[in-house]
């Protein structure tokens, strides 16, 4: 959608105004727990990665310090990957990042062992299905998805600090909404429920091997504590993927 890549352009221009905040997050930053329990043993074999939708590219550091021996992160911001390569290069980091949008992936089939999506990735695609079937292309027989996401539920949920609540002008059903906290206005997401995720992960030919869904968001707004964030809701899911292995 050039509406959506117009406002994400826009703003990513923060990652170029906290470079040197970001540039000290890479230094130190861990996946979140959910990450190292799943990916832990699939990192330890120093996987090639491809991060889609790599935003800031914090994460590919993480990454790295978890055992992966390369990654490329794949984003449609001109603006982010300019100053995530910066960061890269600056820290000696074996990353290297593409500017596209999502789908096509335009990297060769069978580059990846691992192909990690970026916190806050699916509400970006609007043709899920091709999404998942370049998935299966990029990887190699035996490689893994891994998608760390916000629950298909939360944008249906309020900040109200006393008890959750749901919005009266969104569905669970619904297609799309405009993201009235996107810090770009006019950014608009897609909707869809968790079990089409994870169907259409299946039917492009991928193995699901893990799905869980968490309480805890991976992202809070500055100086608001929702009730929808406390324990009672599902905030978060995360899912493992495998493409077959030669042979099957």
């Amino acid at each position: 959608m050039v509406g959506n890549r117009e406002a994400w352009e826009t703003a990513s221009r923060k990652h170029i105004r906290e470079y040197e905040a970001l540039l000290r997050q890479a230094r130190v930053e861990a996946l979140a727990g959910i990450e190292r329990e799943v990916l832990g043993p699939l990192l330890s074999t120093g996987p090639d990665v491809v991060h889609l939708h790599s935003g800031h590219g914090v994460d590919d550091h993480a990454l790295l310090r978890a055992g992966a021996r390369s990654v490329v992160g794949v984003d449609f911001s001109e603006v982010a990957n300019t100053s995530a390569q910066r960061r890269a290069d600056e820290l000696h980091a074996s990353c290297r990042y593409v500017t596209a949008s999502i789908p096509p992936v335009p990297l060769a089939g069978g580059c990846a062992d691992l192909v990690y999506t970026g916190k806050g990735a699916l509400i970006w695609i609007d043709d899920l299905p091709s999404w998942a079937d370049e998935v299966v292309r990029i990887l190699r027989p035996g490689g893994h998805l891994f998608v760390y996401e916000a629950h298909p539920l939360v944008p249906l949920w309020t900040w109200d600090q006393d008890e959750p609540r749901i919005r009266p002008d969104r569905s669970y059903f619904a297609p799309s909404h405009v993201n009235d906290t996107f810090p770009a206005h006019g950014a608009v997401e897609r909707q869809r429920t968790l079990a089409a995720i994870l169907m259409t992960i299946s039917d492009a030919g991928l193995t699901i091997l893990h799905a869980a869904e968490h309480p805890e968001p991976f992202w809070r707004a500055d100086h608001v504590d929702a009730a929808a964030w406390r324990g009672r809701l599902p905030n978060t899911f995360s899912l493992l993927a495998q493409r077959e292995t030669a042979g099957q």
